[in-house]
């Protein structure tokens, strides 16, 4: 799930924390009350990515493995620099890895090499998300229906969380754009190729320009075409490239208008294009965004 946010004002870390705290204990209040009805629910989960700018800070809070790539000008104002601004939480980073092995030293198969991956307990990649809460209640995992519904999992305690890693840059004359994108995108292109992707085309559009260059790269490992690609049926698409939604926001500064809209303020940054949104699983969405 990719989300992006603007304030003006108020915005904190600890604020964003409690956001995403609150998030969670409503979604796991939910799967309390319905599981015994639905016990797959409590199998349900969501990665967050998260982007608010707030007095020419940019904060980027980050659950699972979607990312944010921050776009700059280069060395004397000369072509563009990838920069990451989010943590992936995945397994196949082996600084995750090790973190876990650490957090559970009494639980040989925290993690385990399963269908060509590493996994948790051998299921799943992401160490951090929200909802899956089997994951984390081990009375989910023990109870006799959810394991009839659902799958055995032997836990003795979280195996993930809920807690996002958060990073805070202030924002530079020469910080260009920001792609907010889910890990679908970043399976088929490194963060220097999208940013040279955005860099180098116009902005109506840049988002599904960036999905499109993704499916070609998946397409091609495969010996396909694009155009083949896209006749695959959508379940069995899945087993070719993950789920792909892109988030564009251009970081235009426009102090003047600032200064006539809020009588002199300069701690708000604007864009001149509306963010551009795109996913292949539905339409391209261009809110306004301040």
């Amino acid at each position: 799930m990719t989300e992006f946010a603007s304030e003006q004002g108020g915005m904190s870390i600890d604020a964003i924390k409690k956001a995403f705290h609150a998030t969670e204990e409503e979604f796991l209040h939910l799967v309390k009350g319905t599981w015994l009805k639905r016990p797959k629910i409590a199998s349900v989960g969501s990665c967050c990515l998260v982007g608010a700018i707030a007095n020419n800070k940019l904060y980027v809070a980050n659950l699972g493995d979607s990312r944010a790539v921050l776009g700059h000008r280069g060395p004397n104002g000369r072509g563009v620099v990838a920069e990451r601004l989010s943590n992936d939480h995945n397994v196949a980073d082996e600084a995750v890895r090790k973190e876990l092995i650490q957090q559970h030293p009494d639980d040989s198969q925290i993690v385990v090499y399963s269908r060509g991956v590493w996994r948790i307990k051998g299921i799943i990649q992401i160490s951090r998300s929200f909802g899956d809460a089997y994951l984390k209640k081990p009375e989910f995992a023990r109870d006799p229906v959810f394991q009839q519904y659902v799958c055995p999992v032997p836990l003795k305690r979280a195996v993930i969380t809920a807690v996002p890693s958060i990073k805070v840059r202030q924002i530079g004359q020469q910080d260009l754009f920001v792609i907010f994108a889910s890990d679908g995108l970043w399976e088929q292109l490194t963060d220097e190729a999208a940013v040279e992707i955005v860099f180098k085309n116009p902005r109506a559009g840049i988002a599904r320009r960036l999905v499109r260059a993704a499916i070609s790269e998946a397409a091609r490992k495969r010996e396909m075409r694009y155009a083949d690609m896209q006749h695959i049926e959508r379940g069995i698409k899945r087993h070719f490239h993950d789920d792909i939604t892109v988030v564009v926001l251009y970081l235009d500064s426009h102090k003047q208008d600032a200064q006539t809209k809020f009588g002199g303020l300069d701690s708000f940054r604007f864009t001149n294009a509306p963010v551009d949104i795109f996913s292949p699983s539905g339409r391209t969405v261009e809110p306004t965004v301040l």
